[in-house]
């Protein structure tokens, strides 16, 4: 395994099953806390911590007003924010935000424009004077690589968890208003889930790869789907390239993941909603 990592892994993949157990397409443990039932961000207006096997992913969502730009008087802002800290792994260093936390930064923003998961007007609480912006932060925790799944599995949840307190403006005074009494859910339009492959020899495709498979792979891919199985994003950084039926395949089965991770968010939001 350490002279000759990738001849290792072939012995395995040859018989269509991988070193820590799993089958080419099987998943790790996935498991999510939402809000109160991890230690509790006080801070955060939303949480989620999401682990996938070893990899921990924790996201914090904090809501802000602001006035809207000018050349969209009508929408709010949504920020995303992914942060690789050096406790996660010895591969990231301290300091600014490296390569890898960079594009897991823009990827996460494109999801969130492509699903439409949140409509920016659904943010804006009066026209060109004010709107609702929210800050994602994204942060491993401990990285055993698939970071792209797990942050938006984090992400979905926390934006579900959200509660904005309800604001007017005082027509006579023209300031804003909050009500901290009156809180409403913030409105999730489509529930975008990644599924990430690994491209071992150009050829074998396994799901959910750990640290160890994506540096072995000669590339990897990430689907992305909404509920109603539209593809939302396809994320390919280069490597091996990928056949019209082999993508065909990744999509399959991203849907079928799909109905698995929203089942799974959907248990856990029902057990800790008051009765």
């Amino acid at each position: 395994r350490t002279v000759e990592p990738l001849e290792y892994y072939r012995r395995f993949l040859k018989e269509n099953c991988r070193p820590d157990g799993r089958e080419l397409g099987e998943f790790r443990t996935t498991t999510v806390n939402i809000g109160k039932c991890l230690w509790s961000i006080t801070t955060a207006d939303g949480s989620a911590l999401v682990k996938l096997g070893n990899t921990t992913v924790i996201c914090g969502v904090k809501a802000e007003l602001a006035a809207p730009a000018a050349d969209s008087a009508n929408k709010g802002y949504i920020v995303p924010n992914v942060e690789l800290p050096s406790l996660c792994a010895e591969r990231f260093r301290s300091g600014p935000p490296g390569e890898e936390a960079q594009a897991a930064s823009q990827f996460i923003a494109d999801v969130i424009e492509n699903s439409q998961m949140i409509v920016k007007e659904d943010l804006c609480i009066a026209n060109g004077k004010l709107a609702w912006v929210l800050y994602c932060d994204i942060i491993c925790l401990d990285y055993d690589g698939n970071l792209l799944d797990a942050s938006v599995f984090a992400l979905l949840a926390a934006l579900k968890n959200v509660q904005l307190p309800s604001v007017t403006i005082n027509e006579e005074t023209g300031l804003s208003e909050v009500n901290l009494k009156q809180k409403n859910p913030l409105i999730i339009r489509k529930h975008p889930v990644a599924t990430s492959f690994a491209v071992f020899d150009d050829t074998l495709l396994i799901v959910d790869p750990t640290a160890e498979e994506e540096d072995l792979a000669t590339g990897t891919v990430t689907i992305v789907t909404d509920e109603e199985g539209r593809l939302c994003s396809v994320h390919k950084p280069g490597g091996s390239p990928l056949t019209g039926a082999k993508l065909q395949d990744c999509i399959t089965r991203a849907i079928t993941r799909h109905k698995e991770v929203k089942k799974l968010i959907d248990k856990v939001i029902k057990s800790i909603t008051p009765k």
